[in-house]
């Protein structure tokens, strides 16, 4: 059985958890992390990911399910390596999975493979996305219908690097009084293989309307986005990276703007963070990852959960990973 705030699993390394509701089960699509004796260092080349594992449980808190091999980048034609943060969204009946990699240039791309069941194994389409680049995509359906996936990441995950619309392989972040990269947000074709437009930057802006700046370490967005719906209100959340903070914003649209207005959850051992939030049986839960599993290794982390709280006003009370243990 799992526990609240405890590893979902101790078998694999898990992190970057995408956590759905489907069928009336939890499904958790996370990254596998591959223990290795490599350095660590700021391009991400320790997280050495090579497949994907998809975990299940009938209700939170029961057994975990590892459903084996749901795809490897082996069996991907355009991946060199580095298959990072999943997501995955149901349509009309398949399942689709939206993952990062390498291509064969080092550049990243994003990929998707499709499945007739939650838990796999996955088909990939032969090529990448036509016009995707970076990392962390989060597959969000709207209730119309529409499917749009959120994406980006600093640093490894090169975000800094499109600045321009194109890659600039020496391209950097903007300076501290300038405002903040922004992460990305397509619209996706009827059949979820293909970007429907460019594009677009995803704006977060603080209590006056202004965008954060790129030396607002503790608000501004780094990598890890997720969208949620709650009361009608779009919730943008991501992870700041430097600072380790899980934060969020809010706005009236899919594409916002979305106004900042706190942190989910605060630093957890490890460098990383990366979470998402889903309802389930009227509940709602944060799953996220840490290195305690690991004693602290960077790309040795372990898959948690633990129930979120909003307020009446529609904030969500911060969590304190460790405070249970006190």
């Amino acid at each position: 059985m799992s526990k609240e705030r405890e590893p979902l699993v101790t078998h694999i390394f898990t992190a970057d958890p995408s956590a759905h509701y489907f069928n009336g089960k939890i499904y958790v699509y996370p990254s596998h992390d591959v223990p290795h004796n490599g350095e660590d260092n700021d391009n991400g080349d320790e997280y050495q990911m090579e497949d994907y594992h998809i975990l299940s449980m009938d209700e939170i808190g029961g057994e975990v399910t590892d459903h084996g091999v749901a795809l490897s980048m082996h069996d991907v034609p355009w991946v060199r390596d580095q298959m990072w943060a999943p997501d995955a969204v149901c349509k009309d009946g398949k399942y689709y999975l939206f993952f990062p990699a390498r291509d064969k240039e080092g550049n990243f791309r994003l990929g998707v493979a499709v499945s007739d069941k939650p838990e796999g194994p996955f088909t990939p389409e032969e090529n990448c996305i036509e016009g995707s680049f970076s990392i962390d995509p989060c597959s969000f359906m709207d209730d119309d219908g529409k499917v749009y996936v959120y994406f980006g990441g600093l640093w490894g995950g090169q975000l800094e690097k499109y600045r321009t619309g194109k890659f600039n392989p020496e391209g950097t972040e903007p300076e501290k009084n300038e405002p903040a990269v922004c992460p990305k947000c397509a619209l996706m074709s009827d059949d979820l293989k293909s970007f429907a437009e460019t594009p677009v930057d995803i704006q977060i802006l603080d209590e006056d309307g202004n965008p954060l700046l790129a030396g607002d370490e503790g608000r501004r967005y780094f990598e890890g986005p997720w969208m949620h719906k709650y009361n009608g209100k779009y919730y943008f959340s991501y992870s700041t990276g430097t600072t380790h903070y899980i934060c969020y914003a809010v706005g009236d649209k899919p594409y916002g703007p979305f106004t900042y207005k706190g942190r989910i959850m605060e630093p957890v051992i490890g460098w990383t963070t990366h979470h998402s939030v889903v309802e389930v049986e009227g509940k709602w839960y944060l799953f996220y990852h840490d290195c305690e599993l690991s004693g602290g290794i960077n790309h040795r982390r372990c898959v948690k959960y633990t129930e979120l709280h909003y307020n009446e006003d529609g904030t969500i009370q911060t969590i304190h990973p460790y405070d249970h243990k006190n």
